[in-house]
């Protein structure tokens, strides 16, 4: 099933934009405001991909938001007069000199009958909190199957979905100068770098996508520039302080006679997880001193394969050269579920004609490869500073000239590398607290056991200390340190641990406090640092702990 052939991309004609702009800032166009006028209940439809609820909520409604939702989002078409009285400033002339409402298909004004206009994009608002403050934007993209009922076509340029908002939460937001948002998409996270970058580059294979992404930049006021090209290609020999990117690596069967290109705009049109691995092996280049990369992926398991064996080989060579990599699993689905899942992302469901042949297609590829499960996780990489570790925080974003090739490796020390599954998720920026955890592992790396004795940590305020005890029991069979922030771990302690996290309030030294703690146990205090410094560390670098 395919949906009908897409108008153009909107035009990016500047006044006109501005008068949009207005139009739907007039009309109180906000998530919020939408929300309200559609009630609990379709909202929720909606986010379950239901808009039936929203029709009939918003049926003969003359709420402005509430036609605007209807004609972007909802795929309605309705008089042209009503639309002309919610874009008083644009128009609808204006609205179809930049490509985004047309005349209803065959239905032609007859016998009086009033005129009707359709959407040719959605446009739909975005609200987000970051670390500079409150969002109000509208996004625009191509329809989704809410409006045109079809699956969705190859060059699909796709609005904000879970997965842009996952990949906006666990993004650095700390003040830089050159940010890159490779495979933009629509345009979403160059965005939110345009908040704390001085220059922000988008770039993507897709002309249709880099459209979407300038006249997002205009319709919000955001400064972007846009380059087309396959992955780092547009930006070969330039370095930068954050890359961002959502790439496009669904895992998709590449089989003969197969309709390939049918997700071209989520698959790079590689084999298996390989576009992931090309990726990885080309970005460090592209990071400067103190540049971080922050991205989502797949990964397979096949036979008896770890569940990282995969993730580990792409970056063994990144860590070799001393960057500090940080690979974490969210989830994993096995290879019918992970057929099913995508398959329906793309419009195409059960019901459909050419479902059994489409999942017999993708289960034929995992089993060529003798694929168990489908790992999906955050992918993390940091260039560290060459600055002394006393030195790191205040030198974090200074460097050399922006844009200049990274340094090439010296020999030097190994970066760190840690991979772990993390399926919870706590209060507070995620960004900022993957961002100190990467920043962490270089400060650990400078600092041997003894170093490290002398340091005055302080537990962090969202830690807490659970007990669980048999009823009428004096000693607790189990101790957890629970973190409330971050991505919310749970990490068994014994007394001793439990008792020395308890005392860091940055007073003692960590030795003293160790110290402390032994002469109430009665334990060589030698013996108990030795055995507590790798859980300490590990604590340093959760964010249970802090420096």
């Amino acid at each position: 099933m395919r949906s009908d052939t897409p108008a153009a991309a909107p035009q990016l004609l500047p006044d006109l934009v501005e008068a949009l702009r207005g139009d739907l800032s007039r009309a109180r166009y906000t998530v919020e405001r939408t929300e309200q006028l559609l009630g609990e209940v379709a909202v929720a439809a909606l986010h379950r991909e239901d808009p039936l609820p929203a029709r009939r909520a918003l049926a003969g409604a003359s709420d402005p938001a509430a036609i605007l939702f209807s004609l972007f989002t909802l795929g309605a078409e309705l008089p042209a007069a009503r639309v002309a009285e919610v874009l008083p400033t644009l128009g609808t002339g204006g609205a179809q000199q930049l490509g985004i409402l047309a005349p209803a298909a065959g239905r032609a004004a007859a016998s009086g009958a009033p005129s009707l206009l359709h959407a040719t994009i959605d446009l739909s608002p975005y609200s987000a909190q970051d670390d500079h403050g409150h969002i109000d934007w509208w996004i625009a993209s191509d329809r989704s199957e809410l409006a045109t009922r079809a699956a969705l076509r190859p060059d699909h340029v796709l609005g904000v979905g879970g997965a842009s908002l996952t990949l906006a939460r666990i993004t650095p937001r700390a003040r830089v100068r050159r940010v890159l948002d490779l495979g933009c998409g629509s345009g979403i996270q160059a965005l939110h770098a345009t908040r704390h970058a001085t220059h922000v580059i988008a770039t993507d294979l897709s002309e249709r996508a880099l459209a979407f992404t300038a006249f997002n930049a205009a319709l919000n006021r955001a400064q972007v520039e846009v380059r087309q090209g396959s992955l780092l290609d547009p930006v070969a020999g330039e370095t930068f302080d954050l890359i961002v990117s959502n790439p496009p690596f669904v895992i998709t069967p590449r089989t003969p006679g197969d309709d390939a290109d049918r997700f071209t705009y989520r698959d790079g049109g590689r084999a298996g997880d390989s576009l992931l691995a090309e990726l990885l092996e080309a970005l460090p280049a592209h990071l400067a001193p103190g540049g971080t990369a922050v991205m989502l992926g797949n990964w397979e398991r096949s036979g008896s394969q770890e569940w990282d064996q995969h993730p580990r080989r792409w970056l063994a060579r990144a860590q070799a050269e001393g960057l500090d990599c940080w690979v974490i699993q969210r989830e994993s689905e096995d290879p019918a579920q992970y057929a099913g899942t995508w398959a329906r992302d793309g419009g195409i469901t059960p019901r459909d004609p050419q479902w059994p042949c489409l999942i017999d297609g993708w289960l034929d590829d995992f089993e060529s490869r003798n694929v168990r499960d489908i790992g999906f996780g955050y992918v993390l990489m940091r260039r560290p500073l060459p600055a002394a570790p006393t030195d790191a925080a205040a030198a974090e974003g200074s460097g050399p000239t922006p844009g200049a090739p990274a340094p090439a490796p010296a020999g030097g020390p190994a970066g760190t590398m840690r991979i772990e599954q993390a399926t919870g998720t706590g209060s507070g920026s995620l960004g900022g607290h993957l961002a100190a955890g990467l920043r962490m592992m270089q400060r650990l790396r400078a600092l041997d056991d003894a170093q490290l004795a002398r340091t005055r940590p302080r537990r962090a305020a969202d830690l807490i200390e659970r007990r669980h005890l048999v009823p009428g029991a004096w000693d607790p069979s189990l101790i957890e340190l629970v973190q409330g922030a971050g991505l919310a771990r749970t990490i068994p302690a014994d007394q001793v641990l439990a008792a020395t996290v308890g005392a860091l309030d940055g007073t003692l030294t960590l030795g003293q406090t160790i110290g402390a703690v032994c002469a109430l146990t009665g334990d060589d205090p030698d013996q108990v640092e030795e055995r507590l410094m790798p859980q300490l560390r590990e604590l340093l670098l959760t964010g249970m702990l802090e420096l």
